[in-house]
């Protein structure tokens, strides 16, 4: 591997971010140990496009924000930071690409990226960057089926599109991804970046979005619509001012922003 999948790591560090006081050892278990970790400890967000900053994908800028002022991100740093973390504790992990087909309109573009794990010759998706539910580490094989919290269920399967993540919740099965296990070059990933956080009128472009995994269930702030939903149980709300915004970001998703901030997003008029 290149351009930064493979560069030093400060691993405890990282571990002290999402929680682990130590590293676990490279098996199935310690993988989960990890996602689990990294999920419910750093936010999925966007704000940074929004306040005209732009995502790096260098490895220290994704180090220094996600770790050393302890922000968010989205896929794109979450699982490169991620995967970084498992190849410090011993793991063999490399990022695939992927289609998001949720709400979407045509042929979508590669903007999501996941990793691949193989473990005594067996393969594994681990991805700490799909917001919304935790979900566990899942085998690459078709049919397989693991449960998030909230009565939510995910299963891979293959189709014409390749590999295929599909979500149930009540409503039948849902596309969510789909992926191919081709190589992915650290050029790949910054296309992919650059479009998903450039491209007009998406709504990673248009809407600022904060989501969080919590031990039963899930946490999702879009523009100021507050969502929760615990052990299948959803509370909805409209976040008033800007003092509230920075209180829900604080309290719910662990995230510190400034009052500067909340203004530059435009979310309060002149508030």
């Amino acid at each position: 591997m290149s351009g930064g999948f493979e560069k030093l790591i400060d691993l405890t560090a990282y571990l002290r971010r999402i929680g682990l006081t130590h590293a676990p050892p490279a098996t199935i278990e310690g993988l989960m140990a990890v996602q689990r970790a990294h999920r419910l400890a750093i936010a999925f967000e966007n704000l940074d496009i929004s306040l005209g900053r732009g995502i790096s994908l260098d490895p220290d800028a994704v180090f220094e924000k996600l770790v050393a002022r302890r922000r968010g991100g989205y896929c794109f740093e979450q699982n490169q930071l991620f995967l970084r973390g498992l190849i410090a504790i011993g793991f063999e992990a490399r990022p695939l690409l992927a289609r998001v087909w949720l709400m979407a309109d045509g042929m979508p573009p590669l903007t999501h990226t996941l990793n691949l794990v193989t473990l005594d010759d067996r393969q594994w998706i681990a991805d700490a960057g799909f917001g919304g539910d935790f979900t566990p580490p899942m085998p690459l094989e078709t049919g397989e089926i693991a449960e998030a919290p909230g009565n939510v269920l995910y299963r891979l399967i293959e189709d014409e599109r390749g590999w295929l993540l599909q979500r149930e919740d009540g409503k039948g099965w849902q596309d969510q991804y789909s992926f191919t296990l081709a190589p992915v070059e650290p050029c790949d990933l910054e296309v992919g970046n650059h479009w998903t956080s450039t491209r007009p009128g998406t709504r990673f472009t248009t809407l600022r979005t904060v989501s969080h995994a919590l031990p039963d269930g899930r946490a999702g702030l879009i523009e100021r619509q507050l969502s929760i939903t615990r052990s299948g149980v959803t509370q909805e709300r409209e976040i008033m001012d800007g003092r509230d915004y920075r209180a829900v970001l604080d309290n719910i998703f662990d995230l510190e922003i400034t009052e500067q901030e909340v203004a530059a997003l435009g979310l309060f008029g002149s508030d």
